[in-house]
């Protein structure tokens, strides 16, 4: 599968950032932005699809992922600086429009990415984070001390926590806890760390080969950026009147993510106020879908994003 996909290093606002790319340059773009602790990797099935179907894919690296190269000063790293890598990206590539498919904390550049730059988006897909107005979440204040985003907030926790393991075995235990269908909160004296046992098998559709691609990548970035990436730049602040994004957009859940049990999600959702703020927005529900619905069921998200790209690039 990989032997499809080129890699290359392309020079952005003063950083090399590695990008994967499948298909032929002249065909519509799709670019593809990933969460934590996802790298391009995470990608890998939709980008062959997408590209068989006749669409370029590009999935970056963000900066201080990956391959990508760290920011020059990770105090003043933020989401906004990811917003500006990809509009840097798509200009250095002389690309007009694209399509953003975007998980996990990649939503949030690829919404400020839509309301910045509307007339360059055509549409967008958000895998298990509908779009919600901008602003400080109280999700740290509803949940117990030991949620994971509260330990991971905090400066030098999850520093020491992960410095434990193996970067493959941190990688692992993330992807087993957030697979789960249960927020991952720790009890009091337990780390994040210790409430994955050594013996939990990984999620079957996610192999030993898949985890060592990313843990050679990590063990290149380390965590240190993507702590201060999202978690640490949760409650950056944006200068944007109209936060309704306008742009066709389709929100992909999985019925067993973990993140529809934050407080307020689900009936944000359900009680359409979600819809205050995209105007042009379809939903998708996956039975038995986790939080990386996309790499257990490739087959079936493929089928929704080409059919949301047929109808909207």
């Amino acid at each position: 599968m990989d032997e499809e996909i080129v890699h290359k290093f392309i020079e952005v606002n003063g950083l090399k950032l590695h990008i994967a790319e499948v298909g032929n340059e002249s065909s519509p773009v799709v670019v593809f932005l990933h969460g934590f602790p996802e790298i391009w990797y995470s990608w890998r099935h939709q980008m062959i699809a997408v590209a068989k179907a006749g669409y370029r894919a590009i999935a970056p690296d963000f900066r201080g992922y990956g391959l990508s190269d760290p920011p020059h000063d990770i105090k003043k790293f933020c989401f906004s600086d990811l917003v500006d890598d990809v509009l840097a990206m798509v200009d250095l590539l002389a690309i007009d429009k694209i399509s953003i498919i975007a998980k996990d904390f990649g939503v949030r550049p690829a919404f400020l990415f839509a309301l910045l730059y509307p007339t360059r988006v055509a549409g967008v897909v958000s895998l298990g984070v509908p779009h919600a107005p901008f602003g400080p979440r109280k999700f740290h204040i509803e949940l117990p001390e030991g949620f994971y985003i509260n330990r991971w907030k905090e400066p030098g926790r999850a520093e020491a926590d992960f410095a434990r393991l193996d970067t493959k075995i941190v990688v692992r235990n993330v992807y087993i806890l957030f697979s789960r269908s249960e927020i991952p909160v720790a009890s009091k004296g337990q780390e994040i760390m210790d409430i994955v046992s050594p013996s939990t098998p990984l999620p079957s559709w996610f192999t030993e080969d898949d985890l060592s691609v990313y843990g050679a990548l990590y063990e290149k970035s380390g965590f240190l950026n993507s702590l201060k990436v999202p978690y640490r730049s949760a409650d950056e602040v944006y200068d944007i009147q109209d936060q309704v994004i306008k742009n066709p957009m389709l929100v992909i859940l999985g019925e067993k993510d973990y993140f529809l049990k934050f407080p307020g999600v689900e009936d944000f959702i359900k009680s359409g106020a979600v819809n205050q703020f995209a105007s042009n927005l379809e939903i998708e529900y996956v039975p038995e879908g986790s939080h990386f619905v996309q790499e257990q069921f490739p087959d079936k998200i493929n089928s929704l994003i080409l059919a949301f790209l047929n109808k909207h690039s």
